[in-house]
């Protein structure tokens, strides 16, 4: 038997990353208060290598415009020719649609005023700006042969929970809990029969009081059999649920897909840094 001479000892190849996509604004359309969409096409669309995936999440790039750097970064020169904190940064978003016939996708973002850097740029967008990112990654689909789903998330989840609740089969059974700021936040969805779809109103902006739904999951009724579980949102939030998933229930972490999306009180670099720190972690011996 031959062996490939790029993999020796059984040992795999390196993953090579995918190239970033250099896209544009096409569409610009606030679906509810918070919530902005664009749509993004172009030529660079030939580029974009599709995920089977229903959480599949992008990688932003943002550049300080002072740099005059041009789109798509070449991160490998720029560590060599930049200091750290003048590299472009990243923030991850999830794809909410992919349209190959129109070669466009779109994503959508969290708008709280000036908080944040992607939130403000997506608010401000224009319709021909320059947008390039990698992946995109992702991992979670429906498993058809679930007993029930349970889905539960945030405004930052709502894309993912849109795109599940889509791709589920006409006979899907479970449960969905988002939580928002109020009514003006509510989006519709598209959701089997089976499915009982619930909005939470905080009332106001996330703070570690006013979130509900960590409580609203732990009192809905729990059905019998198999659950796949889809939980993302807020760090501190989904180790609530994590503790009365694993704990309580005793769902099994394989059909579990537990992420978080941000951290409370935390900015984007430190919430990424910590994710290989124990306070990041969502599971404790990850």
């Amino acid at each position: 038997m031959s062996t490939s001479p790029s993999v020796r000892g059984g040992a795999r190849p390196p993953r090579q990353p995918k190239p970033p996509v250099l896209l544009e604004v096409v569409a610009t359309e606030r679906i509810s208060a918070h919530l902005v969409r664009l749509t993004l096409g172009g030529p660079g669309f030939a580029d974009y290598q599709d995920k089977d995936a229903t959480d599949k999440y992008i990688k932003l790039m943002f550049a300080d415009p002072a740099l005059g750097l041009t789109m798509p970064y070449d991160m490998e020169n720029l560590r060599e020719t930049l200091p750290p904190e003048k590299m472009p940064v990243r923030r991850t978003y999830t794809v909410r649609s992919v349209d190959h016939r129109a070669g466009t996708l779109t994503v959508d973002f969290v708008v709280h005023g000036d908080e944040g850097l992607a939130g403000p740029w997506a608010a401000n967008a224009r319709i021909g700006d320059p947008v390039t990112f990698g992946g995109p990654g992702g991992m979670y689909l429906p498993d058809p042969a679930a007993d029930w789903h349970l889905l539960a998330g945030d405004e930052s989840a709502v894309p993912a929970i849109s795109s599940a609740l889509e791709a589920m089969p006409s006979d899907a059974v479970g449960l969905a809990i988002i939580e928002a700021t109020g009514p003006e936040d509510e989006v519709a969805l598209t959701a089997p029969e089976g499915i009982e779809v619930t909005w939470l109103h905080r009332g106001g902006i996330f703070t570690p009081e006013s979130t509900k739904l960590a409580h609203a999951v732990i009192e809905a009724p729990w059905r019998e059999g198999d659950v796949q579980v889809f939980a993302h949102g807020e760090r501190e939030m989904v180790k609530d649920l994590r503790r009365y998933l694993a704990d309580v229930r005793g769902v099994d972490r394989r059909r579990m897909s537990l992420s978080a999306y941000w951290a409370y009180g935390r900015a984007e670099e430190a919430f990424q840094a910590e994710k290989s720190e124990p306070i990041g972690q969502i599971f404790p011996d990850a």
